[in-house]
């Protein structure tokens, strides 16, 4: 559903790619640990611009551990929030910048324990508005196999510097007045945790692209251009398989709409929509894979069920 850049992936594997935890002490801005060797490292630059960062080289921790630049007053971090963020990630071993969000879009992510352990340890209870910098320790990184893409050998420290944009909690499931179903589209159940499960009728699908909600939410109206955070299941027409699941991840998904991120059929079926609403989506091949992708067959209809937890710009 969604086409990645090499970029992309990358900042993936370091928020993401992650072993194990560490044991953490509460400071006032959550639960990284402080340690005496940051205050070696230098962070020049004004909130908002990439930062630069002097120390000498190599600077290695065995703990991950935190310095709190500048303390916000917003929203503190939790799990399930979204962090809206800022970053800067440096190798402690020989200085190079592996990279940063500044000049970019900025980071978007759902805060949970898949995140790589220091990260996390640094985000949680952040509040917005914060800059904070961080050194993570390899055990906390990517461990003694390290990642040859980004330049990281397994006994670096990694430097972290982030500015918390801000703190936003989408619902969990689709929320608000029920649709009565449409004849002849896929039927939709729900389990307890709203998980759908979709059955489609053994019969030829329709031509053109159809948005149907399922639920009608009471939030605000999706905009092109606007970033939206959903829970979905996708099948296909011909067969009833599943081939992609939010659900099936614990975490929902988060990225940019009506501006090509995504497959048109979502282009065209979401925008307009509400926050809250659920919307079952029957995508032609045209807006959707016509030559097909990994398990999705050339030619498939598709079938989505889409619940929209949030959008904001």
């Amino acid at each position: 559903m969604r086409r990645r850049s090499l970029l992309i992936l990358l900042i993936a594997a370091l928020l993401l790619g992650a072993c194990g935890g560490s044991d953490t002490t509460t400071t006032a801005s959550g639960a990284c640990p402080t340690s005496a060797q940051l205050e070696s490292v230098s962070v020049k630059g004004k909130a908002g611009k990439e930062p630069t960062l002097d120390f000498t080289r190599p600077f290695k921790v065995t703990t991950t551990s935190c310095k709190v630049l500048h303390e916000g007053d917003g929203e503190a971090l939790h799990d399930g929030a979204t962090a809206v963020f800022d970053y800067l990630f440096v190798n402690g071993r020989d200085a190079k910048k592996i990279t940063s969000s500044y000049g970019e879009t900025p980071a978007e992510i759902v805060f949970d324990k898949t995140l790589m352990a220091g990260v996390h340890l640094a985000l949680d209870g952040m509040k917005a508005g914060s800059r904070v910098l961080v050194a993570i320790a390899p055990k906390d990184g990517f461990g003694t196999e390290g990642d040859p893409q980004s330049g990281v050998k397994g006994d670096d420290t990694l430097l972290f510097v982030i500015e918390l944009r801000s703190v936003r909690t989408p619902l969990a499931r689709a929320k608000g007045t029920a649709v009565d179903p449409v004849a002849g589209l896929p039927t939709v159940t729900l389990a307890a945790d709203g998980e759908p499960t979709i059955v489609v009728p053994k019969a030829d699908p329709p031509a053109k692209l159809v948005a149907q909600d399922l639920i009608e939410g009471a939030g605000a109206v999706v905009e092109k251009g606007q970033t939206i955070t959903v829970h979905y299941t996708g099948v296909v027409w011909t067969t009833g398989d599943t081939f992609d699941s939010s659900w099936t991840k614990d975490t929902p998904a988060s990225f940019s709409i009506g501006t090509g991120a995504v497959i048109a059929g979502w282009d065209k079926g979401l925008v307009g929509e509400k926050v809250g609403s659920q919307v079952l989506l029957v995508i032609p091949p045209a807006d959707g894979y016509p030559d097909g992708s990994g398990s999705i067959p050339a030619g498939a209809t598709l079938v989505f069920v889409v619940d929209i937890l949030d959008a904001h710009a």
